[in-house]
């Protein structure tokens, strides 16, 4: 009886090791590498957002943390764990494409949004892709769960000139998506350090740019500049602000856009507005605020001042409508922002998921209003 009983112990133990070593091997596959400490620092110690003591960059402004403050629940990265109480109860309305939905010349101006903060710009016949994220937000599959499936499976992806990354979050930056792009030798835009992560999962070093802020970079008729932002970067739990995060300003022939990234409000908006402004477009992250923590995201409020600090009277919402970051609601983000932009007379861009528009020609449709199951 002993005997069996120490067996089953013992093979227990074993299955337990088995499980928690592969859960380790894959965490650690989707964090991706890092520069080492002396590469970090013989780099980056001369810029003025980079504090060589602390290895770590520094935002405009100290990101403050007030759990008192906080709405919508416990803020404890259990929650992530959870199917969102806050996610729809319904799959909302998305159009599904695969790449026989895109022409084989990219045009002089569109959008097509995947949905949080991956879209796909064209713009001056060249393809852009944002931030592609296709599944969950975490480092596991049952973290950080998606409301529904994206429009479009990544191996669906048409040929695309260029990914821009903002920042090396999960819900930005998905190292299974990079593995794919990797065999198709497509070029990369990313903030200083994210390169490393990037070379860890298989794209070549002389496929990939990186930036510091106010730096840019020339594709075709684009020149891509990379600006400031108050966030912070992490895929990790010891490798806070190791990389950049940025936003980015786009200045084709004709058209002149930006692309906000992850950011608090501060004052940078309006620098970035007097130096590269006026703007024809902004994609603008309109979800994740919380009072618990204040300059992580942009509150609804600070959505509408961004637009008038960068001079833009046309706005195309990202950063929502998949995933539960700030415990409220899908929606009220998005009808919160729809209010006040009316209010303010700054126009949308609001199509659904997978749907190609023209910015300033396709309307506004509020789809997200009076769905029902």
């Amino acid at each position: 009886m002993i005997k069996k009983v120490v067996r089953i112990v013992l093979w227990t133990l074993a299955i337990l090791l088995v499980i928690t070593g592969s859960l380790a091997y894959y965490v650690s596959r989707q964090m991706g590498s890092l520069d080492s400490l002396e590469d970090r620092k013989a780099r980056f110690s001369g810029l003025a957002y980079y504090d060589a003591e602390d290895d770590a960059f520094i935002s405009p402004e100290p990101l403050p943390y007030f759990p008192e403050q906080t709405t919508g629940g416990d803020p404890g990265p259990l929650r992530f764990f959870k199917t969102s109480p806050n996610a729809p109860e319904f799959p909302l309305p998305k159009q599904m494409i695969t790449k026989s939905d895109f022409s084989e010349t990219p045009s002089d101006f569109a959008a097509l949004w995947i949905g949080h903060s991956s879209f796909i710009l064209e713009l001056d016949g060249k393809r852009i892709l944002f931030d592609p994220v296709f599944e969950n937000g975490g480092p596991l599959p049952f973290i950080l769960r998606r409301f529904d499936v994206s429009p479009i499976k990544r191996e669906e992806l048409p040929e695309i000139d260029l990914v821009v990354i903002t920042h090396d979050h999960y819900d930005h930056l998905e190292a299974s998506t990079m593995r794919f792009l990797a065999s198709r030798n497509t070029e990369f835009l990313v903030p200083l350090g994210v390169g490393a992560r990037l070379e860890s999962w298989g794209i070549q070093k002389n496929n990939i740019s990186e930036l510091g802020w106010h730096e840019a970079k020339t594709v075709g008729s684009l020149q891509i500049t990379a600006l400031p932002g108050i966030h912070y970067t992490s895929r990790s739990f010891n490798d806070r602000n190791k990389t950049l995060w940025a936003s980015f300003v786009i200045k084709g022939d004709e058209k002149n856009l930006f692309i906000s990234g992850d950011t608090g409000y501060g004052s940078h908006l309006k620098d970035i507005g007097d130096e590269y402004g006026p703007f024809d477009l902004a994609f603008v992250e309109i979800d994740g605020w919380n009072k618990g923590w204040p300059l992580t995201h942009l509150f609804p409020d600070e959505v509408i001042q961004l637009c008038q600090d960068i001079d833009t009277q046309l706005m195309f919402p990202i950063h929502w409508g998949v995933f539960d970051l700030a415990l409220h609601p899908w929606d009220e983000s998005i009808q919160m922002v729809a209010e006040l932009a009316a209010e303010n007379d700054i126009k949308m861009v609001t199509p659904i998921m997978g749907e190609r528009i023209i910015p300033g020609l396709s309307p506004t449709n509020k789809w997200w209003e009076n769905l029902k199951k």
